[in-house]
């Protein structure tokens, strides 16, 4: 999450080319052009040993010879130079290179031993920011820094637009000339050896000219950090991504059917989901969504009005807007008179508003005024087709107007071509969203509603799922350890049903009871001891899918038909499958349960985003159906249920027509309960239980197969490196007696707390929450709830006090750590509920969570309160906070952590 020195990057002062040309044709000319070009403020320095000027500038040999050290020094000569060069940079004092050369790592074995030493290099000096190699370069607009060598410039916008393929770049900077839309910020950043996309979400989080971010991704490194910079970022702004690449042929080794199902474009479906991420599904979408976030602010809903003046377009307009799962705006009574005054009789009466085709651009206007006034509208679309009375321009004049004053989205499609020309350059230049037919604006309107949609579902508050188990998770079943550690050559070992069971069975999912046989008669005499009716499966390590080899009988009611079926299981396997040892067969009860639904549960380990989960349609068809949903672990309940309600078998579980839902509770149970599982145990890397049984009665576990691998031998399990998201950090726990001898439990907060941390605010005095939020909170909103109870865990951390009063869980008091982006100082803040003040427990919070600072790895804490708060100082200065200044009546403190350098936390 490092934004350090970025600014050295985007705001500098003083830039130098290494490799400045006057040739004409060369990246080294291009760049100094640019730069000298665009009205940049500050200083060029041509860096070139071989000419005296370049381009009419007093040249110098190296960066070493400088007058002055550069902020940003721009690499583009040859690939085999540029290691040296960073290395002469580092030792110079710059602190940001942006590397245009191409040849490292994208060409091929000499390129990435290239790339090698460049990362050498660059390993020397921990605070040089490097973007690139194999890079067009950046742009920032409202600084007029043109650092490129893109033949077309970007003018000053709201958008930062972020990509892995500089030609696409190019391509973007034309068109956005074309269509008179500019940019915060304009990043190709190449091969990506230092700064990533983390970073500089992270970085233009801070930055108040971005107002929203449009990446083109190629590959994600480090997950994590993406997921919790775009967390971040997308809380209040939105992201919107293109993911090329979609196709990838990823799941041909995998073991299971949820390796097989969960493919790596799905994989980054969730994972943007998960993020808040929308994402465009081609180019032109996010041409057209770039188009919609450089004009407006994403809508405050999805309710659309559409004005136009010829029924067809509008009713097209429709049917897009329902394909897209969107909602017409339904026009109020006091809407539809107002507009039937102004408006011909034969008008549409309702949305979408046809004003018919030889309607003026005061019409126009005054249907618009009116339309954007309804309080059930939340954006308008305006469609204009040339006919033989229209003047597209003179409309186009009137929405630019309205557009002026309007708190909404107004989007526009002006179809056609040389009628409606002038139309469209009005529109653009007056900062209207313009679209060639209603279809695009139908679908970048959806995009930002998509947005909204997903912050309001990521942020709902889940139920509480009381889970409980009766062994400490990470030491059952020893079954994992020991299968791991005797993985075969490819470092992997497939768990059998019995002892993946085991496993299920040890985090309280419900499972059948399995018993091996050898023989035949072993396999009758077990049946006889299960009762009958049973199911008999092939036992063979080397099989995955038992019915694909004709390894299943079902419903086996006598000891003859027992018999018969090992004989047929054992013929059918050895024909399908010869290579596979088979060690002979499991016999189960046969299970069958009234109105019961066969689902898929898995995980398997992606590459890129680790530990990934699934649910869907299970039993045989489960691929043939590819009804599945993807989610990354942790899950709480509200996370599970959305992953249900994606099903498109949703409403059978849910119940159908007559036909009682499964229990919904107990499944959800069960997916958190895997959740936990597979969190806790890193070594497991695919899993299957297929199939799930869900009836009304509750969910069981007809089979189930695990695939294991060994951990390094220095994995650290509180890291969980094998999740892209950070979960619930339940080791930091502590009962603690205060001095009045009551006692709490510190632990970190949680979604689910956030009907109790309502209480808790709602039980603090005025002056208690003036002190806490330095104004008065009268009253507290879910949205409110959300930033201190949904929080990311690699960024942050509160410690909630829960007290335990009558037999009812109660929060009395929080202590909260906001770390920087450096990861390297934390803002502390804490707040006790009045009628536990004065007991030690805001010391013993601060104290703890010192602590774990410390284990974070912070260098500093920082905190400020309010000079009239004297418990409050007093429990900072007990706790090692020193008093660093006092102004306009606040007192700002500060706690060395410790002063070695900032690590990630474990």
């Amino acid at each position: 999450m490092p934004v350090r020195n970025l600014d050295r990057i985007f705001k500098p002062q003083r830039v130098a080319v290494i490799g400045a040309s006057d040739r004409e044709a060369s990246v080294g000319y291009s760049v100094l052009h640019n730069l000298i070009s665009t009205g940049f403020g500050g200083v060029v320095y041509p860096v070139n040993n071989k000419r005296e000027a370049v381009q009419g500038i007093q040249a110098y040999p190296s960066v070493s010879e400088l007058p002055h050290c550069p902020d940003l020094a721009i690499i583009a000569t040859p690939a085999a130079t540029v290691p040296g060069l960073v290395t002469e940079c580092g030792r110079a004092g710059v602190g940001g290179v942006t590397i245009l050369s191409a040849g490292f790592g994208e060409v091929g074995r000499e390129g990435r031993t290239l790339q090698s030493s460049l990362k050498e290099a660059a390993a020397e000096f921990p605070k040089l920011r490097i973007i690139g190699p194999n890079c067009l370069g950046i742009i920032a607009p409202h600084r007029r820094l043109n650092a490129s060598f893109a033949a077309t410039p970007a003018q000053p916008g709201n958008v930062a637009f972020i990509s892995q393929s500089g030609a696409l770049c190019t391509s973007i900077l034309e068109w956005a000339e074309r269509e008179k839309i500019g940019f915060s910020a304009f990043v190709s950043i190449g091969n990506m050896i230092d700064v990533n996309v983390a970073d500089l979400i992270d970085y233009f989080s801070e930055d108040p000219h971005t107002t929203s971010v449009i990446l083109y991704l190629e590959s994600i490194t480090e997950a994590r950090s993406f997921l919790s910079a775009a967390r971040a970022f997308t809380r209040s702004k939105p992201i919107v991504a293109y993911k090329s690449g979609r196709f990838a042929e990823s799941a041909k080794a995998a073991a299971s059917h949820t390796g097989a199902l969960a493919g790596e474009d799905a994989v980054y479906d969730a994972a943007f989901q998960r993020a808040g991420v929308v994402r465009a599904s081609d180019l032109d979408e996010l041409f057209d969504t770039a188009e919609l976030l450089a004009r407006n602010a994403p809508p405050g809903g999805g309710r659309l009005a559409i004005v136009t003046n010829a029924g067809g377009p509008g009713v097209i307009a429709t049917d897009s807007l329902v394909a897209n799962r969107g909602e017409l705006a339904k026009l109020s009574d006091e809407t539809i008179a107002a507009l039937s005054e102004h408006l011909p009789e034969e008008w549409s009466g309702g949305n979408p508003i046809d004003i018919l085709g030889d309607a003026s651009a005061d019409r126009f206007e005054t249907t618009l005024r009116l339309t954007l006034a309804d309080r059930g509208v939340d954006a308008v679309l305006v469609i204009v087709t040339p006919q033989a009375m229209t003047d597209a321009s003179a409309i186009a004049r009137s929405v630019v107007a309205a557009n002026r004053t309007a708190r909404k989205p107004i989007l526009a499609a002006w179809m056609g071509s040389r009628l409606v020309a002038e139309g469209i350059r009005i529109l653009q230049e007056g900062g209207v969203p313009t679209y060639p037919a209603p279809e695009h604006a139908i679908r970048a309107f959806m995009h930002l509603v998509d947005y909204g949609r997903n912050r309001e579902l990521l942020y709902e508050t889940p139920r509480e799922v009381p889970i409980e188990f009766n062994v400490m998770r990470r030491e059952v079943p020893p079954t994992i350890d020991g299968a791991a550690a005797g993985a075969g050559g490819d470092g992997r070992r497939l768990l059998s049903e019995s002892q993946s069971k085991e496993v299920l069975a040890g985090y309280g999912i419900p499972v059948t009871q399995v018993r091996f046989a050898a023989t035949a008669e072993d396999a009758a005499r077990q049946a006889e001891e299960i009762g009958y009716p049973v199911v008999l499966k092939v036992e063979s390590p080397e099989i995955t899918h038992k019915t694909d080899v004709g390894g299943v009988q079902l419903n086996l009611m006598h000891a003859e038909d027992v018999a018969a079926a090992f004989a047929q299981i054992v013929e059918n396997a050895g024909r399908s499958a010869p290579e596979a040892e088979i060690r002979g067969v499991t016999v189960q009860r046969m299970v069958s349960r009234k109105h019961s639904t066969e689902l898929i549960l898995g995980c398997k380990r992606d590459v890129t985003f680790g530990t990934v989960m699934l649910i869907g349609t299970g039993g045989i068809a489960a691929e043939c159906f590819r009804d599945r949903a993807l989610g990354l672990p942790p899950l709480n309940e509200r996370l599970a249920s959305r992953m249900l309600e994606s099903l498109r078998s949703w409403p059978l579980l849910r119940g159908f027509r007559g036909r009682p839902g499964v229990n919904l509770d107990r499944l959800l149970e069960v997916m958190i309960r895997f959740s936990y599982m597979v969190a806790d145990h890193p070594e497991i890397t695919e899993f299957d239980i297929n199939p799930l049984l869900a009836s009304p009665e509750g969910v069981l576990a007809l089979d189930g197969r695990a695939v294991v691998e060994p951990l390094p031998s220095d994995w650290s399990h509180h890291s969980f490196g094998h999740l892209a998201i950070r979960p619930w950090p339940g080791q930091f726990t502590r009962q603690v007696t205060l001095e009045n001898g009551r006692e709490v439990l510190l632990r970190p907060i949680r979604p689910e707390d956030e009907e109790m941390w309502h209480a808790m605010v709602a039980a603090c005095s005025p002056r208690s929450i003036r002190f806490r939020f330095r104004n008065l909170i009268h009253h507290t909103t879910h949205e409110f709830a959300t930033r201190y109870c949904f929080i990311d865990y690699d960024r942050e951390m509160a410690i909630v006090a829960e007290a335990d009063e009558g037999g009812e869980k109660r929060l009395v008091g929080v202590g909260r750590m906001v770390g920087d982006a450096n990861h390297d100082v934390a803002e502390y803040a804490a707040l006790v509920i009045d009628d536990w003040q004065g007991v030690g427990l805001g010391t013993a919070m601060t104290a703890f969570c010192i602590e774990i600072a410390r284990i974070w790895g912070l260098r500093e804490l920082v905190a400020e309160t309010d000079w009239e708060n004297r418990p409050m100082l007093k429990t900072l200065h007990s706790t090692g906070f020193a008093t660093t200044e006092r102004a306009d009546g606040i007192v700002y403190l500060k706690h060395t952590v410790t002063g070695e350098a900032a690590r990630p936390p474990e």
